[in-house]
């Protein structure tokens, strides 16, 4: 298992650490206890891809709750740009995506 990055989450000290499907079968114990008792991340890799991740309890709520936040806030834009058709709403994005660039 690689150490690979720090998360930025409740504990400064968890690391995000990389797998393969088999090691992670083989030391399923020991990792689950890194991520209830570290609060360390692991990322389980299939062909050097990214295939899924284990992570602790309270984070992966914390993730659904944003997740259902961004969809809301998806779906309010949606419906405000309804009435707008696509060519005109892409023209406003690529826009306001070269007003930002070029402030930079």
């Amino acid at each position: 298992m690689n150490q690979t990055d720090h998360i930025a989450h409740n504990d400064p000290t968890a690391l995000i650490s990389e797998t393969s499907p088999v090691a992670l079968l083989q030391n399923l114990g020991d990792m689950l206890n890194q991520v209830q008792y570290r609060h360390d991340s692991i990322l389980i890799k299939r062909g050097g891809k990214p295939l899924a991740a284990l992570v602790d309890a309270r984070l992966f709520e914390r993730i659904r709750r944003m997740q259902a936040r961004f969809d809301t806030l998806c779906q309010r834009i949606e419906a405000g740009y309804a009435a707008v058709p696509e060519v005109e709403g892409l023209t406003e994005i690529d826009a306001a995506v070269a007003d930002t660039r070029a402030a930079r």
